[in-house]
């Protein structure tokens, strides 16, 4: 039997309360409608830790072969986001996508554990939007810090479910209500206990971190005004809006936004894993016109 917890804003207090058909009820029996209700991040995680690529899907998209093993990228929490907050596309910057994926809360301290034993130490799921600013993609490929880890980049929520089985559901992201990824959990190489024992061997997870599971094909840009949300099978949907950030990425210093063909390779669907030597190839590939020799 699953529950839906959500952190909600209540008479100005955070507080926890459980989803009862369509209210949100505290354990004081106050309670809120939830579409009047102000959502807050369901979990506080010491740590956001990303998989880069797990679904088929997603893989065939790429035109490249998954690694024999899972690797991660790291979200620092000051990009953690909510339901319906708005997330912010920076002044200067053009690529910012959508990655509808499903997140593992962690339930308690978690080290050195088998596959088997991981569903033990997962407290439930919630839906996630990994969204990437490619515009600096050139720079930070390797870490993806600025890519993945700017404000308000990774909107959780609505609530976290516990009790909820993983297996064969159905993912979908929409953007201004039409569906642009579609997929199911099945169609993942390495599923939710497998990536927490992965990152368990030499990582220990405490309660409230989180994992995120990865992201199907026709990851793509969106623009201020749109409307993105993700939805899960069971796990509810998690909505939120783009908007224009109030201050320019500053051109004083740094890296700077760019547009390259890798830049827009990726943001437009395919991958350019060769730069530099052969021109990328893929859907994205016809949104440009290549620099580089075939």
């Amino acid at each position: 039997m699953t529950q839906e917890f959500r952190k909600i804003l209540l008479d100005g207090y955070p507080i926890l309360t459980e989803k009862v058909g369509d209210r949100l009820v505290a354990k004081d029996g106050r309670s809120v409608a939830i579409e009047d209700a102000i959502h807050l991040p369901p979990v506080e995680p010491t740590k956001i830790i990303a998989v880069h690529l797990n679904y088929h899907s997603r893989v065939d998209e790429f035109i490249t072969k998954l690694p024999p093993a899972p690797t991660y990228f790291h979200k620092p929490l000051s990009a953690m986001n909510t339901h319906k907050a708005d997330v912010v596309r920076p002044e200067r910057c053009k690529y910012l996508n959508y990655e509808g994926e499903i997140a593992i809360v962690i339930g308690k301290h978690c080290k050195n554990i088998t596959p088997e034993e991981a569903g033990e130490y997962i407290a439930g799921y919630t839906v996630a939007n990994d969204y990437g600013l490619h515009d600096f993609r050139d720079t930070d490929a390797g870490s993806m810090l600025r890519v993945k880890g700017s404000d308000t980049l990774c909107p959780i929520g609505p609530g976290l479910v516990t009790g909820w089985d993983f297996k064969n559901k159905m993912i979908r992201t929409y953007v201004n209500g039409k569906v642009v990824q579609e997929d199911n959990t099945d169609n993942m190489e390495w599923d939710m206990h497998y990536l927490v024992a992965d990152i368990a061997r030499t990582i220990t997870l405490l309660p409230g971190d989180v994992l995120l599971s990865g992201t199907p094909a026709n990851s793509r840009p969106v623009y201020p005004g749109d409307i993105c949300e993700v939805e899960v099978e069971g796990l509810g949907k998690l909505t939120n809006r783009i908007v224009t950030g109030p201050t320019p990425v500053s051109d004083r210093c740094g890296a700077q936004p760019t547009e390259t063909e890798e830049v827009i390779s990726t943001a437009m669907g395919g991958d350019w894993e060769h730069r530099g030597r052969r021109a990328a190839t893929g859907e994205g590939a016809k949104h440009y016109k290549s620099k580089v020799e075939k």
